[in-house]
């Protein structure tokens, strides 16, 4: 489907991976196959597979803190030019939103090199939010707008 072709009917996929890193190249493949049918840029594209990995290697590595008998759930709804993307996982959540990296000082080995994946889902997605899901998982609910 192109752009003037999207659908106005909400469409959702989703997908269910076990907790191992690797995985989130199966979510990043597919989605970006989804978004480039949908109309989204080659740019845009790429901002959503990286923005998409980043969100599932941090539910993998820091919500499910590694165990092998959680899982990370993607769901992916399309409608009105809004793609929206939520990861869960089965962790607690962050206690408090990760300040944006000092790039500087981390260049410059005086901080180490953590926080990247939270700073790039919020410059190259149009919403990123962090919440407690109903289905006690905890959600970062990712938004892009299609751009003519």
């Amino acid at each position: 489907m192109k752009a003037d072709q999207a659908p106005s009917r909400k469409e959702t996929v989703e997908i269910t991976l076990p907790s191992k890193l690797g995985y989130e190249a199966i979510v990043r493949g597919g989605l970006a196959a989804f978004a480039k049918n949908a109309g989204f840029s080659p740019p845009r594209v790429e901002d959503l597979k990286t923005a998409v990995s980043e969100a599932c290697i941090n539910a993998i590595q820091h919500g499910n803190k590694g165990n092998p008998d959680a899982q990370v759930i993607v769901s992916v709804t399309f409608k009105d030019g809004i793609l929206g993307i939520s990861v869960f996982d089965e962790g607690d959540g962050l206690k408090e939103e990760p300040k944006d990296p000092d790039i500087v000082r981390i260049v410059d080995d005086l901080e180490p090199a953590v926080g990247f994946g939270v700073f790039l889902m919020k410059r190259l997605m149009d919403g990123v939010e962090f919440r407690k899901a109903t289905n006690q998982r905890h959600e970062v609910r990712m938004t892009m707008k299609l751009r003519g």
